[in-house]
């Protein structure tokens, strides 16, 4: 299957794909190393706070090399004011604003913020339009179901969203109760793509091949938004990308290209952040890049406690010689 390539406003993309935002996570490191990956995909910045970039308009969150186009930068807040100010101030670096109606962390949603705003649609809807007055990039948004289960309103939210002025959205298949339990409702997004024109992306648990194209036939969405998936395994995107173009299913990486794209990571994040503080940040990408493996969790263990750089190639490295003499002794039998 080759779904048709998305066009955003007057954007035309040459993919369905999209590394979705996440606080924390989508630096311009990563963003980097899916670029390596997927010359095409659209890449999403970590969320960025509308009020403290409107403070600070030259944060290092904000930096991005040319590389990473198409690339949207991702605004959270409540005060259209605000957001549309911070738009402006990133406008001449995005392809693309989105806006953060999603986000289910409570001292987020706390402020108003993230997936709140699904509970205030007319507050939504001002944002959009005074980002709209403000820039002349397209505008998406990425929200969830609902806050409940119960208070499902993603269809009239979504419609709502369109006749503000939004150019795309993003569909989380979770309401916010649900955080990131239970399995994403991937055929609940189609009810939405029914109601609306601009292009929709689906989102949650999209992990691998079989379940990518899972979600496509059941939400009949547009493209595809790829979040915790993507963490220790930006080669899916390279995968997915083969598949829709050729029909032909990529090998998985050996555990060896593994532990290679983590050093590259690593490297990456300790040129950006320097080495203490690169190997403090990079910790919370261990248990991605070597989930599964023998011994995984004494070696997650020694690596999210590790201080020094020469020791944490050791033990990578040994991660790797270990595998090989495994793979060469049933080899021999």
């Amino acid at each position: 299957m080759q779904p048709n390539k998305i066009k955003i406003k007057n954007y035309q993309l040459n993919s369905n794909l999209m590394l979705a935002p996440m606080a924390g996570i989508t630096d311009t490191v990563l963003r980097s190393i899916v670029r390596s990956m997927d010359k095409d995909c659209l890449l999403v910045t970590e969320m960025l706070s509308s009020e403290a970039l409107v403070n600070n308009p030259n944060a290092k969150i904000l930096e991005s090399n040319e590389n990473e186009s198409p690339l949207a930068f991702q605004l959270s807040g409540h005060k259209p004011h605000i957001m549309a100010k911070a738009a402006k101030i990133i406008e001449n670096k995005a392809d693309f604003i989105d806006i953060n109606m999603g986000c289910p962390v409570k001292k987020v949603v706390c402020g108003g913020d993230g997936s709140a705003l699904m509970k205030t649609p007319q507050l939504a809807s001002d944002i959009v339009k005074a980002i709209k007055d403000h820039v002349n990039k397209p505008v998406t948004v990425k929200f969830r179901l609902g806050w409940t289960l119960d208070t499902k309103n993603f269809v009239e939210f979504g419609k709502l969203m369109e006749e503000s002025g939004a150019d795309a959205i993003t569909l989380h298949a979770r309401t916010r109760s649900q955080m990131y339990a239970d399995k994403a409702d991937w055929a609940e997004i189609s009810k939405l793509v029914n109601e609306v024109k601009i292009p929709i992306y689906a989102n949650g648990d999209i992990t691998n091949i079989k379940n990518a194209i899972e979600c496509l036939n059941l939400s009949k969405a547009n493209g595809l938004a790829i979040g915790r998936g993507a963490l220790g395994n930006p080669f899916l995107f390279k995968q997915l990308e083969h598949y829709f173009n050729t029909g032909e299913i990529l090998p998985e990486q050996s555990l060896k290209e593994k532990i290679e794209t983590l050093k590259e990571h690593l490297n990456c994040e300790i040129a950006h952040r320097g080495e203490e503080n690169g190997i403090k940040f990079f910790r919370k990408f261990y248990p991605y890049y070597i989930k599964g493996i023998r011994g995984g969790g004494a070696y997650r263990g020694k690596l999210v406690t590790e201080d020094n750089y020469n020791n944490i190639i050791n033990l990578l490295d040994e991660i790797i010689e270990n595998e090989q003499k495994i793979l060469h002794i049933h080899s021999a039998n």
